[in-house]
């Protein structure tokens, strides 16, 4: 199944301010969703989405919102973090951040979400993480990909990895060094894959 290409538009903005993004809508930017609603379910403690999406950013909402659960997003790319304001309400900010290196995340997360841009930035934030948060869900992790996004680089920084692929490409690896990812709900039962080291 290919994806779909749509247009955007801020129908908030008076019309000579209106600007259109154009988003190839398709069910692989989604493979992610099983393990992030899992480890948000394990977990009571705020969540972090570094990157906005139209799949992570409703469904992390839609978890945290009856609980008013701290939700934190933050995104670089202006556009991506002004299309997504309508989630701002009840425990949850949308930020726009000119840097990631401005956006304040050494501090305790129950999830954090990585998926976003520019790619070489997912490993500095990552490592940033790595101390603080109890599961770090990241998209975007089959081999294939190593070369342009480094994750084996920060692999060995954590206790616990487990590798979710089963929906197919891309990947997306849960990281601890506070809970066994082997348990996770969407893991078949003998299927965790213990560090590569």
């Amino acid at each position: 199944m290919s994806g779909h290409e749509v247009s955007v538009s801020d129908t908030n903005a008076s019309p000579e301010n209106r600007s259109t993004m154009r988003l190839n809508i398709s069910w692989k930017h989604s493979t992610h969703l099983a393990v992030l609603m899992e480890a948000v379910r394990r977990t009571t403690g705020p969540v972090l989405e570094l990157g906005v999406g139209l799949y992570s950013t409703p469904v992390l909402h839609w978890l945290c919102y009856p609980s008013r659960r701290r939700l934190m997003s933050y995104d670089s790319d202006v556009r991506w973090a002004h299309t997504h304001r309508d989630y701002v309400r009840g425990a949850h900010e949308v930020q726009y951040v000119t840097s990631f290196d401005n956006a304040p995340i050494e501090q305790p997360w129950g999830v954090a979400f990585v998926d976003h841009a520019p790619a070489e930035r997912r490993v500095v934030d990552i490592r940033r993480l790595a101390p603080w948060a109890q599961y770090i869900v990241v998209h975007d992790t089959e081999g294939r990909l190593n070369k342009q996004y480094r994750f084996s680089d920060i692999y060995p920084l954590f206790k616990y990895r487990y590798e979710f692929n089963e929906a197919g490409a891309p990947f997306t690896t849960v990281l601890s060094n506070f809970a066994d990812v082997s348990t996770f709900a969407v893991c078949a039962a003998g299927e965790s894959r213990p560090p590569k080291r």
